[in-house]
């Protein structure tokens, strides 16, 4: 069987998945660069070489979540460019369960003066895009945001998504039907 080589861009790609899976999993104290490199099927020294530090590789899962919630949400304004769209768009985003839970952990060490202005970042491009894409004014923004916060907390927490456990009364109180759709 013949192995195809990737290329440094994919195997790029390949080592921020891993570091998305495995920081989403321990979050930023608890992974280690080897559990990401075993992750990914390479050498630690290898992640090292190529991102530095766990600091680095960790800001670029949260940088690659980020971007990965902005495009979900670019794709379905270019279908229907309002708050709805967008909403439904997270539903499909809480299915990807690490993207929604490393940006939990990267908003959670949003006090280390070396990971808060990167997240803090990526929070307000979440945010200037929903404005951008559907119009919505600071409220309507702050609203949509504060209900997305609400849901990927739950999300993580497997209140709501496609493996959640199953509901006790608060938390049919707190999301109405549970095997309804986020947004819906």
């Amino acid at each position: 069987m013949t192995r195809t080589r990737l290329t440094a861009g994919e195997r790029h790609e390949q080592l921020v998945a891993a570091a998305v899976t495995a920081f989403a999993r321990g979050g930023y104290a608890g992974t280690t660069t080897d559990q990401v490199a075993r992750l990914a099927g390479v050498s630690q020294p290898y992640v090292i070489r190529l991102f530095g530090t766990k600091h680095q590789l960790f800001l670029a899962a949260a940088e690659h979540a980020t971007s990965r919630v902005e495009q979900r949400f670019r794709d379905a304004a270019a279908e229907r460019a309002d708050l709805e769209s967008l909403g439904a768009a997270y539903d499909d985003l809480l299915a990807q369960r690490d993207l929604i839970t490393i940006l939990l952990h990267g908003f959670a060490a949003g006090a280390d003066p070396t990971i808060g202005p990167t997240v803090r970042e990526c929070f307000g491009r979440i945010y200037r895009t929903v404005r951008e894409l559907t119009g919505a004014g600071e409220d309507e923004a702050r609203d949509f945001m504060a209900h997305g916060m609400l849901l990927t907390i739950l999300g993580a927490m497997r209140i709501i998504g496609p493996d959640a456990v199953p509901p006790e009364p608060w938390m049919t109180e707190l999301i109405g039907d549970p095997g309804r759709k986020a947004s819906g």
